[in-house]
């Protein structure tokens, strides 16, 4: 599997999981509607942890554009890698959000308020104030970053057979990842993130989550869905794309500058 095709499966399976738990706490007649902010935050931390169990042996499995920028920003991730990383990375968040549309399908018309059909696909401000929600963003990206650096090391964020040379080596990987408790690590991470940083903005955290279900939310023929709050689109972009590179730069300077090498 290339990297861009794990990033893309990645990022699928991630928005697939995560974006049907907003639809069913927030498009009505579901089973689950209206079950709130803890099954929300809780449903997304386990999507991270199951789409890094999938990919993570054939890209390291960052699906999130600010670990991408993260990692070229210290040098641990070629240049010409990181289109590859990107398109897939977008490519499955709009193939995620559109088998959300067409996995509730009955429940789009019924559901009358268009913020409910908007915040299956995209996040938005509890307060809109821009430079508080963009430096939100930026906390909890960098939150988010530094933590998966943290336990990852760069090296577990980079493709299997690079490291270990071929199938035998991501075969071995394999079986290290499948009883390691690392990505529940970060499924638990993102859950903490969501349950506090997450209030004011319901944290994106990560650009292609939240552009690439925007971007289908504007283009799927959705019965009463409003706008797409293109206004706000630009702040869990740039936001996570700066926190995400901060994060980076510190963990380098704590671990990386501080012990002489890579942890």
């Amino acid at each position: 599997m290339s990297e861009f095709t794990a990033e893309l499966v990645g990022t699928f399976l991630l928005i697939l999981l995560g974006g049907s738990v907003n639809a069913n706490v927030n498009l009505k007649k579901t089973t689950g509607h209206g079950s709130g902010w803890i099954l929300a935050t809780a449903g997304w931390g386990v999507s991270v942890s199951i789409a890094i169990y999938a990919v993570v042996n054939f890209s390291g499995a960052h699906i999130n554009p600010a670990v991408t920028l993260g990692l070229l920003s210290i040098g641990e991730l070629e240049s010409a890698k990181v289109p590859s990383y990107l398109a897939g990375q977008f490519m499955g968040a709009i193939l995620g959000a559109t088998t959300v549309w067409l996995a509730f399908l009955p429940h789009w018309e019924v559901t009358e308020d268009p913020s409910d059909k908007l915040g299956v696909f995209s996040t938005g401000p509890a307060i809109d104030k821009p430079g508080c929600n963009f430096l939100t963003e930026l906390i909890g990206t960098f939150v988010l970053v530094l933590g998966v650096l943290a336990i990852f090391s760069p090296d577990a964020l980079t493709p299997v057979q690079e490291k270990l040379g071929g199938k035998e080596g991501a075969e071995s990987i394999q079986q290290q990842w499948a009883f390691g408790l690392k990505p529940l690590l970060v499924g638990l991470l993102v859950f903490v993130i969501g349950m506090g940083l997450g209030g004011p903005t319901g944290y994106a955290i990560n650009p292609a989550r939240d552009l690439g279900p925007r971007i289908a939310h504007a283009i799927l023929p959705i019965a009463g869905k409003g706008d797409s709050n293109w206004r706000y689109a630009w702040i869990p972009v740039l936001g996570p794309i700066a926190g995400g590179i901060l994060g980076a730069l510190v963990y380098k300077w704590l671990w990386m500058a501080q012990s002489g090498a890579t942890p």
